[in-house]
């Protein structure tokens, strides 16, 4: 069974306002992330947010620590609730994809270009959790090459977006998807 994680705990400092808010046609970047989660996992939680339209988590250990507190927290929740695997993407990822698990699997792997958006075995959260009580850099790379995971090399990367300029480009790109 896999969890869908969207990861929304950021400040947007680079976007300028609340980004997982900001509207790509017509729907927010939030419920899109949620939305393309959902068709490809069992359940799907966001971290980071306490309000979304499906359950929330806190990042773990604490708010603060990037991306790897977003996913340590749905590990930590896959594990407790079942789940054999975590798929999380960043709340700003557009354009996954049906077959992004597929790209993925076997876990741990994830997208070369967008380490955030990753397939991860629950069985990685002891290896995170010694990354975030370490002194060692806290990256999604380090994350990765710890467990093991494969860099997968995508045919198209899916949009990342980080700036308002970065919106208007992919309300361009996907003329409204």
């Amino acid at each position: 069974m896999i969890l869908g994680a969207v990861l929304a705990g950021g400040q947007s400092t680079r976007f300028g306002s609340d980004k997982a808010l900001a509207e790509l046609g017509g729907r927010t970047l939030l419920a899109r992330a949620v939305e393309a989660l959902a068709g490809l996992c069992d359940a799907v939680v966001v971290v980071g947010r306490e309000t979304a339209p499906v359950p929330t988590l806190p990042d773990w250990p604490r708010a603060g620590m990037g991306p790897l507190g977003g996913i340590a927290a749905a590990l930590h929740h896959a594990r407790d609730a079942g789940f054999t695997e975590v798929l999380t993407c960043s709340v700003d990822s557009v354009d996954l994809g049906t077959d992004l698990v597929a790209q993925l699997q076997p876990a741990p792997a994830y997208c070369e270009s967008q380490p955030v958006i990753g397939l991860w075995p629950v069985s990685a959260s002891g290896t995170l959790d010694a990354l975030l009580a370490s002194d060692a850099r806290h990256s999604m790379r380090a994350f990765a090459q710890g467990v093991g995971a494969r860099a997968v090399r995508f045919q198209t990367n899916p949009a990342n977006i980080n700036t308002p300029a970065d919106l208007m480009a992919a309300e361009e790109r996907c003329d409204g998807l």
